[in-house]
Parts: C-alpha cells; sequence; structure tokens
C-alpha cells in the first residue's frame, strides 16, 4: 500500500509547520514586500533567505529542535525572522513584554528557561537588571538582528545548565510560540501554542476574513501579545500579502500609514480605535482603503463603531483567548451587533451550565474546543487541569447564546459583581458610561461593601467636565437602577493589559490602598 502523502519523511517537516510559508512565498515572487518596518523593506527572498540562515545557525548552536529562545524588543522585522528561523528548526520563540519591570521580567524568565536570550538594544538595561536577578547559571544572551544574533549565535554548550539542542526535523505539534497569559485575574501563565495551533488559526481566520497577495496590513498590537501573530500578520506572511510593522501604536501616526500605503486589513483593541477616533486627523485622513477592521480584547462601544461606520470603517467584532490562539468568535454581518458573533470555523461551543456541557442556546460559562486550542500551560499540569473540563477549554467569560449561535459577552466569571443580592456585569456599565460624549475612557469594577457586599465604583476619563448627576441621568433608562455605580472617580487613564482589556484587580488594590490611608 502506498504511503499516505501527508505523513512526513524522515527528513521532511510536519505539513503544518510553518517554517514552509516564507520558503513558498520566496519561490514564488521573491520581490515581494513582505514587511515595510519603519520605511524599511524585507522582500519574501530576503525574510526567507535570513530565517533560513539563522535556523542553520541556531541549530549548530545548540539551539535547534526543542530549545527555547526568549526575546526583550519592540515590535520588528527582525523578530520576525527570528519567528520563521524557530520554526524551521524545530524551536520556540518566547517573545517577552519590554513593558514589564526587571522583576516581572526575571519571573517570566524563571518560567520559559530559555536557552537563549535575545534583546534589542533599547531595552538591554531592563534585560541586564531582569538577569541579574536570576538564580542558577546565566542565560547565553546577544542583541537580536542582523548585527547581532544573525551574525553569531552563542553556543548553549559554553553555559552550564542549558541543555544543549540539536538539530531535528520540525513537527506539527512542535511548539512554536509561548505567550504570557495577561493575567488579568491571576498570574501570568506561559501558553504554549504549536506549529499546528498557529497553522488551523490562520487557516480558520482565512476562511472567515479572506486575504490576498495584493492586501497590506497594518499592525499595530506588539509582538509579545497573540495578535501580533495570529490575527492578520502571519496569514499575511502566508498569502503573500504586505505588512506594515509599528513598533508602537500612535494613532497620528498610524492614521497617516493607512492613507499612505492604501492599507486593506488592521486589528485593534477598543482603545485603539477610540484613539484613532479621536485624533485630530481622523475627519481628514483617507480611510478608503480599509475594508477589514477587527476589534477584539474588548467590546467596542456602539458610538465609536458609529463614528468608524462614518468614515467607511466597518468594524468586526471578535473574541479570542490566548489559549485558543486566539481566534474563537467574529461577527459576520449586521444581524451579529451587539454580540461578538459566531464561531469561527473549525471552532466548536458549548456553554458550561451548573456542572453541564450544553450545545444549545441559554447563558454559561463558555467552552471552546478546536485544532487550535493549546495543548496546556508551560510546566504548569495544575493550572492545565483547572483550564480543562474534559476536551473542552474554559475561558472563565459568562456569555448568553441565542439560538442562531450569536454568543454575547455578559463579562469574566470572576468579574462579576454581587451587589445588594444582584449580579452585575462590569462590562454592560462600562459600555453604557462611553455612550455619553464626555466620557473617553471608563472601567467598572465592585469594591468590598459592609451594606451591598460589594459597591460598584467606576473608574472615568473625561474628554470633558460632566457631573455625576449628569452621568446618572444619562445611565437612566439604559441600565437597572442597582447597576447604577455608588462611586465615580476621575483618573488620568484607565491601566489596561496589552490586549487592551482593562486591570480591574489593579484599580481595586489603588482603591483600597487610598481608603486605608485616609
Amino acid at each position: 500500500m502506498a504511503p499516505d502523502a501527508l505523513t512526513p519523511g524522515p527528513l521532511t517537516p510536519g505539513p503544518l509547520t510553518l517554517g514552509r510559508w516564507p520558503s513558498d512565498r520566496a519561490a514564488t515572487d521573491p520581490a515581494r514586500a513582505a514587511i515595510i518596518d519603519r520605511g524599511v523593506v524585507v522582500s519574501y527572498g530576503e525574510l526567507e533567505a535570513r530565517a533560513t540562515a539563522l535556523a542553520h545557525a541556531l541549530s549548530e548552536a545548540g539551539h535547534g529542535r526543542g530549545a527555547r529562545i526568549a526575546t526583550v524588543t519592540g515590535s520588528t522585522a527582525d523578530q520576525v525572522v527570528l519567528l520563521f528561523a524557530c520554526a524551521k528548526a524545530g524551536a520556540m520563540l518566547v517573545p517577552l513584554s519590554w513593558r514589564l519591570t526587571a522583576g516581572e521580567l526575571a519571573a517570566q524568565l524563571t518560567i520559559a528557561d530559555p536557552s537563549l536570550l535575545l534583546v534589542e538594544d533599547d531595552h538591554r538595561p531592563l534585560a541586564e537588571a531582569a538577569l541579574e536577578r536570576l538564580a542558577g547559571p546565566g542565560i547565553p544572551t546577544t542583541l537580536l538582528g542582523a548585527a547581532g544574533v544573525e551574525a553569531m549565535v552563542p553556543d548553549a554548550r559554553a553555559h552550564p545548565g542549558h541543555a544543549r539542542h540539536g538539530h531535528g526535523v520540525p513537527a506539527d505539534d512542535d511548539g512554536l510560540l509561548m505567550l504570557f497569559t495577561s493575567g488579568t485575574t491571576s498570574a501570568p501563565k506561559a501558553v504554549v501554542l504549536t506549529q499546528a495551533n498557529c497553522a488551523w488559526n490562520n487557516l480558520a481566520l482565512s476562511r472567515a476574513t479572506p486575504m490576498t497577495p495584493d492586501d497590506v496590513v497594518l499592525q499595530v498590537l506588539p509582538q509579545h501579545h497573540v495578535a501580533g501573530w495570529n490575527v492578520q500578520p502571519l496569514l499575511a506572511l502566508w498569502v503573500g500579502a504586505s505588512i506594515v510593522l509599528e513598533r508602537t501604536f500612535d494613532a497620528g501616526r498610524a492614521l497617516a500609514l493607512i492613507e499612505r500605503h492604501r492599507v486593506t486589513a488592521t486589528m485593534g483593541v477598543p482603545t485603539t480605535y477610540r484613539a484613532l477616533i479621536q485624533h485630530p486627523d481622523f475627519a481628514a485622513r483617507d480611510l478608503t482603503s480599509i475594508r477589514t477592521a477587527i476589534v477584539g480584547g474588548g467590546m467596542l462601544d456602539p458610538r465609536a463603531a458609529e463614528q468608524l461606520a462614518q468614515r467607511g470603517v466597518h468594524a468586526q467584532q471578535g473574541y479570542g483567548l490566548t489559549e485558543a490562539a486566539p481566534n474563537v468568535t467574529l461577527c459576520r454581518d449586521e444581524t451579529d451587533a451587539g454580540t461578538v458573533g459566531r464561531a469561527y470555523p473549525h471552532v466548536d461551543l458549548a456553554l458550561l451550565i451548573d456542572g453541564r456541557v450544553e450545545h444549545g442556546p441559554g447563558t454559561g460559562e463558555l467552552l471552546v474546543r478546536g485544532p487550535a486550542v493549546f495543548q496546556g500551560y508551560f510546566r504548569d499540569p495544575e493550572a492545565t487541569a483547572a483550564a480543562q473540563h474534559g476536551p473542552w477549554l474554559r475561558t472563565g467569560d459568562l456569555v448568553a447564546r441565542d439560538a442562531a449561535g450569536r454568543i454575547r459577552i455578559v463579562d469574566r466569571v470572576k468579574d462579576i459583581v454581587r451587589s445588594g443580592g444582584e449580579s452585575i456585569a462590569p462590562i454592560e456599565v462600562e459600555l453604557a458610561l462611553l455612550e455619553h460624549p464626555a466620557v473617553a475612557d471608563a472601567a467598572v469594577a465592585g469594591v468590598p461593601s459592609e451594606r451591598w457586599g460589594e459597591a460598584l465604583v467606576a473608574w472615568l476619563v473625561l474628554a470633558e467636565p460632566v457631573d455625576e448627576a449628569a452621568l446618572r441621568a444619562h445611565l437612566d433608562g439604559r441600565i437597572a437602577d442597582f447597576k447604577h455605580p455608588k462611586r465615580y472617580l476621575l483618573v488620568d487613564d484607565i491601566p489596561r493589559t496589552t490586549s487592551g482589556k482593562p486591570l480591574r484587580r489593579a484599580l481595586i488594590a489603588a482603591y483600597a490602598e487610598e481608603r486605608a490611608d485616609a
């Protein structure tokens, strides 16, 4: 009997490994622009040549299949080269946030236990401070990019305590990305996404929001976040499109880049889109090229969605989480308005209600299953078990599903406020507050209360002065009286994760500290 054509031979990478992607594109159109990074163009031919050379160098130096390679860098084309080098070598990229403190970075390095650390020059002081806090043998460290690791890779053998990872053929189930969760309700955990997870995620995305080589993607979310890879950027590189890569987000610059490069697709969190709307150039820039604008990391308020639509930008609300690589649901048309849409292809959804898995309409914790869902948290079997319900991933999000399969987020299960015997979803109150033209940003959470059990507090960033009476009047008729905040606090900004979610724990902790000092 003839062997299965999809079964990899002894020297053939798995059919779902991503190292194949730049090779295929370079073979057909090597001169096409793959990445535009601060005006510097990296072609598909250059991306393939650099990634292949680096993959061989990493393997020769002992950072091959099974190795973990950490980075501390802004979003750069150099890290895209590294990602595909890891895919070709069978190693795992661990992109760590440059926004962390030295202590936080040291903690994540301890968990990841990489054989190599690559640092962008701008962030060398942070990396050095984190390395000083580590116990045991040091981590081989050098600069990222052509003048750093691509010129010379530190040898793993020269550093006792680090296993040497040699040559090996990448397999579909090899880890490709290790990404730390945002930690909105608990300490960050290390999510491992395999090559197959990423391939299936992008296949699903391609069926929901098709992309062609003529597309131009504006990437504004950071590469230490899952959306910096798996919501448009990797799909663009798979199909041969171009990425305009932004190192950090600046609303004015983003608007200018959309106009200059005729950007057709982008993805952002609600605060990203609100920043674009509030910028003075929003009304003047040509945004007509945008065909796909995905929203994740929270619900975009209806007022902002309407303001975007008036400029011809029709935002598609989505929902996902790092553990699902991340795409779970997406709004397809106007019938999905007010929800986060329906499941992506290759994604199964269910509800956990009173310990039972339910497949029909109802309200319960959202469960997700599919080939893009992660295999577990790195070296953390207890956290992995807690995130699973049989074959399902527990999202921790309370949702309502209707008969058509549309999902409406109620809120994080752990964020639901129980006040005076009633359950209140903070996100519902936040969205109602954001409908007021004076409210630029809002976060709502419950704080301990002797009278109510928990009392609702709203933290507001105002675009113009407004008093509490006007805010209460605005909420009348929009939400029930028991959902009105008991206190309004004005702040300069709302602390958020890199995925745009409000850090309610930080707000509650700061509130408690202020009360204790009063």
